[in-house]
């Protein structure tokens, strides 16, 4: 399985970034974690559904963190530490606005915190729909999600607010034993969840999923779209890893069961978490050796072969979006037609 050198991603992938330490020795040490969350210096980012707070000054989108005294009553997760800084996540309410003439990093918020809702969005956190620039309001402290503002935020904040996502929502999920049904404590940080009946130990869940950018001999590209997709969102294919099951077989296997088309040479490119709930998303490249198109009517409601000509003709006509550059998708996609491309979903 090896990579071609045309075949290095183009881009970042937005949700595979951050800047601190996990600092996973210190979740077990109780007496540090009570210093870390007295310290002045410490700050916390609270979530509330997976929707945080965030604000704009000019060009930079931050995430608002809050000192220890700010945050509001909630479970805490220890995010790891930067230089002298310990950061945590809170789970809890967000609050209304925040605290007046208090610094805190970051630009000042205006004087009320209000929803982002990009186009066909609205405040939930697990909204496809991405915000630009132009949908925050300058100096305002707006409510967003991942999706919304991934791409957004510097390296620091995209990676503290991917993980405060992915905790949260095992966190919200995994409250009770599934041995014995007893309501279980958060331990080490918030990283482990322990049984007070029966001692197990729970540990947050990853469902690693693949997805594939299918290139037949002609070097067209497949997309596709499902059925509860609207006309014209089309992406690539993927499909969550079964037990017992390599990540090439997978790409073979859910193309298979897609599209019915044979491919061979899965190349892995990269991957990236997507926390919605739990999913890591491993990306590849895969030779198509048949194109007839076979779609299974219960997952796939339309599947393509582009040439790069076509693609950009579809686009440029408003026949076709793509994947927000906040998705692994678009950087596959990208990266085969050999440069940036517009038309968003």
């Amino acid at each position: 399985m090896q990579t071609r050198a045309e075949e290095q991603l183009i881009g970042p992938l937005l949700l595979a970034r951050g800047t601190i330490d996990r600092s996973s020795a210190l979740r077990a040490d109780s007496a540090w974690l009570e210093r870390a969350w007295a310290a002045p210096s410490t700050r916390v980012l609270v979530i509330d559904d997976g929707r945080t707070l965030v604000s704009r000054a000019g060009d930079e989108v931050r995430a608002e963190l809050f000192t220890t005294d700010q945050a509001p009553p909630g479970e805490r997760y220890l995010l790891g530490v930067e230089g002298d800084v310990a950061y945590f996540a809170v789970a809890a309410p967000l609050p209304a606005t925040l605290p007046a003439n208090v610094p805190i990093p970051g630009p000042t918020p205006g004087p009320a915190t209000v929803p982002a809702t990009g186009a066909g969005g609205g405040v939930n956190g697990r909204v496809t729909v991405p915000l630009s620039l132009r949908d925050t309001p300058d100096g305002a402290t707006v409510t967003a999600g991942l999706r919304q503002v991934g791409g957004l935020l510097g390296d620091r904040d995209a990676g503290l607010l991917v993980y405060a996502v992915a905790l949260e929502a095992w966190h919200a999920t995994h409250e009770f034993c599934p041995r014995c049904g007893a309501r279980t404590e958060v331990q080490a940080g918030g990283h482990i969840r322990v049984c007070p009946r029966d001692a197990s130990q729970h540990f947050p869940r990853v469902d690693p999923a693949v997805i594939m950018l299918v290139r037949d001999h002609d070097d067209r590209c497949l997309l596709a779209r499902g059925p509860q997709w609207p006309q014209g969102r089309l992406s690539i294919l993927a499909g969550f890893v079964e037990p017992g099951e390599s990540l090439e077989h997978a790409v073979v296997r859910e193309v298979a069961e897609e599209v019915g088309i044979a491919v061979a040479n899965p190349r892995y490119l990269g991957s990236q978490p997507w926390p919605f709930p739990r999913s890591l998303m491993l990306g590849f490249f895969a030779d198509a050796v048949s194109t007839t198109i076979t779609p299974d009517a219960e997952e796939i409601a339309e599947a393509r072969w582009f040439s790069r000509e076509e693609l950009a003709a579809a686009l440029e006509s408003g026949e076709l979006r793509l994947p927000p550059a906040v998705s692994i998708a678009r950087r596959l996609i990208e990266t085969w037609y050999g440069g940036p491309l517009h038309g968003d979903w």
